[in-house]
């Protein structure tokens, strides 16, 4: 019989010092809002996605994956790691409650290849209520998404540079988030607590059927596309134009992840089976 690994969880959410809102807001490059309104969150949130990558590191580091928010700070400002969709939006929540802002965590399920959805708490998305009554859906976890929070009440086409996403009413009376008419992931509207988000961050640390333990991705938006290094493999999109070779030696690829994504390793990453799968979701 073997032993269900744990994903240690706190007993109360992390409420943020002052200086660790500071240096959250130096780690991304922001200034602190004067209001917490619609047009600061955009700003926060274009930041977070130019500064902190979309990356599945700790996997295949034999690193634990920790839902806390004072260590995911740490990793995230301390580290100047990013994380996947629990660390990063989970770190993202702790800074914009910081800032005063109403958050709430929603799991969500992403649409396979089939176009079914995943299992429940596949996804951590953010409910973000501002000072100027709007309610928005901020992801800075999904890799290749939308720049900015898609306003959540809205059921029209958003344009976005990241492409046309459009909120619809999806089963059950949950929401299907697509992007250029897609499904990418359908939310659920009740909040949920962090605990509740072990068992997904469990199975994606573990099981042979997520994609994460089979594959190794650090990927960044940048102002002119988006950067994915994927085991060896670099991808550079910019201007519309897409290159990809493959690095040369442990030294250039250390090299690409401390250049490229500000990652500091003394130990490089391995995931069995050589080149992995360059999707950055």
């Amino acid at each position: 019989m073997t032993t269900r690994p744990t994903v240690p969880v706190p007993s109360e959410p992390f409420v943020p010092e002052p200086g660790d809102v500071e240096a959250y807001l130096r780690r991304i490059g922001a200034e602190r809002p004067g209001r917490e309104d619609s047009d600061a969150l955009r700003e926060l949130h274009l930041r977070h996605l130019l500064t902190v990558p979309f990356e599945n590191l700790s996997i295949h580091l034999g690193e634990d994956i920790v839902l806390d928010g004072k260590r995911l700070v740490d990793k995230v400002v301390g580290a100047r790691r990013g994380g996947f969709c629990y660390e990063i939006n989970t770190a993202f929540a702790v800074l914009l409650r910081g800032l005063g802002f109403e958050v709430s965590l929603l799991q969500a399920r992403v649409f396979g290849p089939d176009g079914r959805p995943g299992i429940p708490y596949d996804h951590m998305a953010l409910l973000v209520e501002t000072v100027d009554g709007e309610r928005l859906l901020a992801d800075v976890g999904f890799g290749d998404h939308s720049h900015f929070p898609l306003r959540f009440e809205d059921r029209g086409d958003q344009q976005d540079p990241g492409g046309v996403f459009r909120i619809v009413e999806g089963a059950e009376g949950d929401l299907d988030v697509l992007r250029d008419g897609k499904p990418q992931y359908r939310v659920e509207r009740r909040p949920r607590e962090l605990a509740d988000f072990t068992v997904g961050a469990w199975y994606h640390r573990t099981s042979p059927d997520s994609h994460f333990p089979r594959n190794l991705v650090c990927s960044l938006l940048t102002e002119d596309g988006r950067i994915t290094l994927s085991d060896r493999k670099l991808i550079t999109r910019a201007h519309g134009e897409r290159d990809e070779r493959i690095l040369d030696g442990d030294e250039e690829v250390r090299g690409a992840y401390r250049d490229l994504f500000g990652i500091e390793l003394d130990v490089l990453p391995v995931v069995r089976g050589g080149i992995s799968d360059s999707n950055p979701r």
